[in-house]
């Protein structure tokens, strides 16, 4: 990740962005200060959740799990994930992690989508919500 700006955005922007990447096609992001706005606008919204959900759909195991500790240090959490599954799966995986409870299933995948979701949870439902797919290298 290049250098970061602070962008300010208010919880509706935020909100907005974030939706406009919930739909059923993937969409790319391609120039850097959209990255960076997708990136703000994911941090403003998890930090005033009380946990979430992600769900990784990736290419292969290295893959998803770089992606998911990319996003999971991105969001905040320092967690050393132990690997032990890791070696039981072939071809692309799914991989959903839950922050409340610190922990992961992986799972063979068979869709054709790749990226991330992340499902926030939390009283306020203005922001609850499930968004994504984004980029697996958002947080790279």
């Amino acid at each position: 990740m290049s250098t970061q700006q602070q962008i300010s955005l208010t919880i509706e922007e935020a909100l907005k962005l974030l939706k406009e990447y919930s739909y059923i096609q993937v969409q790319t992001v391609e120039k850097e200060a959209d990255q960076e706005l997708l990136r703000q606008a994911l941090l403003l919204v998890t930090s005033l959740t009380e946990y979430e959900t992600l769900g990784v759909c990736a290419d292969h195991v290295e893959q998803g799990f770089t992606a998911l500790v990319n996003y999971l240090k991105a969001l905040g959490y320092e967690i050393k994930l132990e690997r032990d599954q890791l070696e039981e799966k072939q071809g692309a995986v799914y991989i959903k992690f839950n922050s409340q409870k610190m922990s992961y299933y992986i799972d063979s995948y068979t869709g054709s989508y790749r990226g991330v979701l992340i499902s926030c949870q939390g009283e306020n439902d203005t922001l609850v919500g499930t968004y994504g797919h984004f980029p697996l290298d958002l947080f790279d």
